[in-house]
Parts: structure tokens; sequence; C-alpha cells
């Protein structure tokens, strides 16, 4: 396993951002393990979320300029985070993110933050995808924003579950819109990691039991 993928993992459990045992994904799946990125609660922890973010955009993306979109909730601190670290490492990139109810007084409107001009392009900056269900609903959103175009999706953990059909949920966002999705690590990449304790066997078999059902089968 690659050192920034172990480095990532031992960050999410310190942090509590990933934890073990039965729970409900968005998505109304009943899942065995929960990436929570409402977990993040110091500056300390953002910063580092932020910088994990940043390599991500840089190794797939390069320097290429672009707008980062923070869907609430919790894609806004990883969106401001994910602007911090790009900018201290030379690429100094805007912002901007939703509210869930329109406001209707002062400035009113939907989104907060910088607003994308006809022609500029959009990167999502989201959590975790299991069914997709977060990316269309974020898309459903953006599409008001006329002449612009998302180009990328970042997300800290690829659950490699089939979405509304037996396909990857990123493989058919890709298909759907037209951009891909990439993750920091994926569900096989914590597997590894766990496997290489004995004590995690039991959280081991019911990711890969559930895996088994839910899995992508493309």
């Amino acid at each position: 396993m690659e050192a920034y993928k172990r480095e990532f993992i031992e960050f999410l459990q310190s942090a509590g951002v990933l934890k073990f045992g039965d729970f409900t994904a968005k998505s109304g799946r009943k899942i065995p393990y929960f990436v929570n990125a409402g977990m993040i609660k110091t500056g300390d922890q953002i910063t580092k979320m932020g910088e994990f973010y940043a390599k991500a955009y840089f190794d797939k993306l390069g320097k290429k300029a672009s707008v980062l979109y923070g869907p609430a909730y919790k894609g806004i601190p990883l969106s401001i985070s994910a602007a911090v670290a790009l900018s201290k490492n030379g690429l100094d990139v805007p912002f901007f993110f939703n509210r869930k109810e329109v406001k209707d007084h002062g400035e009113g409107g939907t989104f907060v933050g910088y607003v994308p001009q006809p022609g500029e392009e959009i990167v999502i900056i989201e959590d975790v995808i299991t069914a997709g269900t977060a990316i269309r609903e974020s898309m459903d959103i953006l599409k008001n924003l006329e002449g612009t175009k998302v180009i990328a999706t970042f997300i800290m953990v690829d659950r490699k579950e089939k979405g509304q059909t037996e396909k990857g949920a990123m493989q058919e966002i890709e298909e759907q819109f037209g951009f891909p999705v990439y993750s920091v690590v994926d569900v096989y990449d914590i597997i590894e990691y766990l496997e290489e304790d004995p004590a995690n066997e039991e959280n081991v078999t019911r990711i890969k039991n559930y895996l088994a059902v839910n899995g992508a089968k493309a």
C-alpha cells in the first residue's frame, strides 16, 4: 500500500471519521462502516484533510485552475480547506457552496462565496459516494449556473458499491455526467489496511460480506 494511503486511513481513524459498526447511508443501505466528515472538528484536522484533497487534486489535475464547490453541509469545510491547501502550494482558486434553503433577504440566492462565470470549470469536493445520490443532487443545483462545466469530483473514500445498476456508483456518475470521480482511497485499501491486524478480522469479514451483496459488479 502506498504510504500516503496508509497515512490517510490512519488519519481518518484517529479523527473519528472512519468508524465500524452498524450504520445507515444516505442511500438507505445498512452499512458496516461509516465515513463521516462531520467528525472533523479541530483546526489541525481540517488542515490535514485539505492537504490530502490538494494532493489528490495536483495528482489528477496538475496546476489547472478551477472553482471549488462544496455541497452543504459537509462539503463546505472540505472545499474551503482544499482551497487553502492549494493556495499554499501555488494555486489560488475560488470556492463557493450552497445554502440548503434559498435566502430571500440581504444578497439572497442559493450560493455563498464566488459566483462561477460562463466558461469556468467547477470541481466538486465531497466526502464519500455510496449510490451517487449526493452528486446527482449537486448536479441538479449546479445546472442553474449557465455556461459552466463540472470537470471532476474529489472524494475521501470510494466505497466501490453499485449505484442504480450493477455498475459502480462512481462509474455511473462518470457515464451520466461526463466527468471523472477521484478518491484518495477506496474500500479495498481500507480492507488491506485492516487485514494487517488480526484484531480487525470481524470488521473485515462484515465489510467483505456487505460488498458481496452491494459491491459493484462492473
